[in-house]
């Protein structure tokens, strides 16, 4: 029997890096967690800082260094550097900083972690997962990025919020790109296996109505911004969901996620998007087929045009 223990790496140690690396800790997603950034005082301290509150958490060892080497032998490599989105800005005016990054980071950690399924969770994550495909040749089942699994969750929070149930019974999805042009799979959301959209609240009336599904789709779409309005940037959450993603694949969960992953779409070619797809220890296992009504098709193929655009302007099309 192998005695090889789990091992993550997380390249950025910033707000979402150092978030998702303490929210992993806490979950106990492997026996080795490592940090790496090309600020050595900066890694330093945050894997210090990790590895001294060890005791209240199941154990691990906690590395941090700004020397590559640090990813050797990597199950798990998720990559959170890239150029910070500011007040005002969409995620897409990040692309080009973040994909020029990705030239800079991307032969390196392959070259010391060749067999490590990789992570990307950083913004315009469609873009850059498609340029970072593309560019490493790497298998898209093996390298894929966090998509809209953190839209899901706020979605998931908002309906459960409305409809006064635990977030837990409800299952519904956000589809295509991480931003601005995202679907709300409305069509399939179900909650304890009845749909949706015929759920009925104390009073007897129907809870998601047109305009309340509206209102929770502009409020997930916003959430970003609104959060980095008031402090700066948005860590908490998405280190929750990124986290969430390594232990599906290290736990072989084949949980249903929506990643984003290079994909043939129909009328638009190849891009990467986020569809529900069945994730367990080989990565991405295989899509998932949601259903989804006309409307939903539709607006999905827009959001795909979108991503492809903008892949095409900084010539990763």
């Amino acid at each position: 029997m192998s005695d090889k223990t789990s091992k993550v790496s997380i390249v950025g140690a910033g707000a979402v890096g150092a978030t998702l690396a303490y929210a992993g800790l806490m979950r106990g997603f492997a026996r080795t967690v490592a940090l790496y950034d090309i600020n050595k005082a900066k890694v330093e301290a945050e894997a210090l800082d990790l590895a001294q509150g060890i005791q209240f958490m199941p154990e691990a060892t906690v590395l941090g260094s700004n020397d590559v080497g640090v990813v050797e032998d990597s199950d798990v490599v998720v990559i959170t550097a890239g150029a910070k989105q500011q007040p005002g800005q969409s995620r897409m005016d990040l692309a080009g900083a973040t994909i020029s990054l990705m030239d800079k980071v991307l032969p390196p950690l392959l070259e010391v972690a060749p067999d490590a399924i990789y992570i990307l969770v950083t913004n315009p994550v469609d873009v850059v997962t498609y340029a970072a495909i593309k560019k490493s040749g790497m298998d898209p089942s093996r390298m894929f990025g966090s998509g809209t699994a953190l839209d899901t969750s706020r979605l998931r929070h908002q309906i459960a919020a409305y409809c006064d149930i635990a977030v837990g019974n409800v299952h519904a999805y956000i589809a295509g790109e991480h931003g601005d042009s995202e679907v709300a799979l409305w069509s399939s959301a179900t909650i304890g296996g009845q749909p949706l959209l015929d759920w009925r609240g104390r009073d007897g009336e129907v809870v998601m109505t047109q305009e309340v599904r509206e209102r929770i789709h502009h409020d997930v779409m916003r959430s970003a911004y609104t959060i980095i309005e008031g402090k700066g940037a948005t860590n908490y959450a998405v280190g929750a969901a990124g986290a969430r993603i390594v232990e599906a694949v290290l736990g072989d969960q084949r949980r249903i996620m929506p990643v984003s992953t290079l994909i043939d779409y129909p009328n638009v070619g190849e891009v990467c998007m986020s569809l529900p797809a069945v994730i367990g220890r080989n990565g991405i296992e295989h899509q998932a087929a949601t259903p989804m009504d006309a409307e939903e098709k539709a607006l999905l193929e827009a959001s795909a045009r979108s991503i492809k655009e903008t892949a095409n302007r900084f010539g990763v099309g």
